[in-house]
């Protein structure tokens, strides 16, 4: 387990960044913060990290975004609004019953039991305005 503290929005997005280069196909991310905590800045990071370019934004409302990079897909999951299992697993059930890409989950702990088994867990907590700790664990 590892725990890193970051200042900005930027460094944020950094952290995802350096994840990303250790991260394989099929690799899953159980993310969790609260609300602001940085969870889509790091995503960026995550993306950008697999050579994506594309804006992201949090799937809120549609459950799942996916994003097309030089290492392949990074699927980018929000489990917060979902109504239920049911709900999630219409939207998203080839990511989550046979990972391929990065498939990255926020608010994983919402529904635990639809992550793939050995997620790699990341944690985003605030310290202040700006700052954060993240602690991730493979």
């Amino acid at each position: 387990m590892t725990t890193q503290r970051t200042e900005s929005p930027d460094e944020t997005i950094a952290a995802g960044r350096t994840l990303a280069a250790s991260l394989t196909p099929g690799t899953v991310i159980a993310l969790e913060g609260e609300v602001g905590a940085g969870k889509t800045h790091f995503v960026r990071g995550l993306v950008e990290g697999w050579g994506g370019k594309e804006q992201t934004t949090s799937p809120t409302f549609s459950i799942v975004n996916e994003y097309e990079t030089p290492r392949g897909p990074v699927f980018h999951l929000d489990f917060y609004r979902a109504r239920s299992a049911d709900e999630i697993w219409s939207a998203a059930h080839d990511e989550l019953e046979s990972p391929h890409g990065l498939v990255v989950i926020e608010w994983a702990n919402l529904f635990p039991a639809l992550i793939p088994s050995g997620p790699v867990q990341v944690s985003i907590a605030h310290l202040t305005e700006e700052e954060r700790s993240i602690t991730m664990q493979k």
